[in-house]
């Protein structure tokens, strides 16, 4: 197994890890009748969900970069108007 694999596969385990960490935390029966209010005005269960989406979409980023390394998209787009160049 090469080093980039190794890096890929612990990185499907670090997704996987925290997608499953965002479902259990999602799951919050402790603030349903809580009437504690966040920032003065915003209630802490609309408060925590607004927290559990930041927390998904830096997960789902974090993903991105995992799956689609840099360095790959650039060669395939330099090459495809190398090609189309030489017609």
């Amino acid at each position: 197994m090469t080093g980039s694999s190794k890096a890929a596969s612990k990185g499907v385990w670090i997704i996987s890890g925290l997608v499953v960490l965002l479902l259990i935390l999602h799951q919050d029966n402790w603030n349903w009748e809580s009437d504690t209010l966040v920032f003065g005005f915003m209630p802490i269960g609309l408060f925590w969900h607004a927290c559990i989406s930041l927390g998904a979409s830096l997960t789902w980023a974090l993903a991105t970069f995992i799956a689609w390394p840099f360095g790959d998209d650039g060669q395939a787009f330099q090459e495809n108007n190398q090609q189309e160049a030489g017609k």
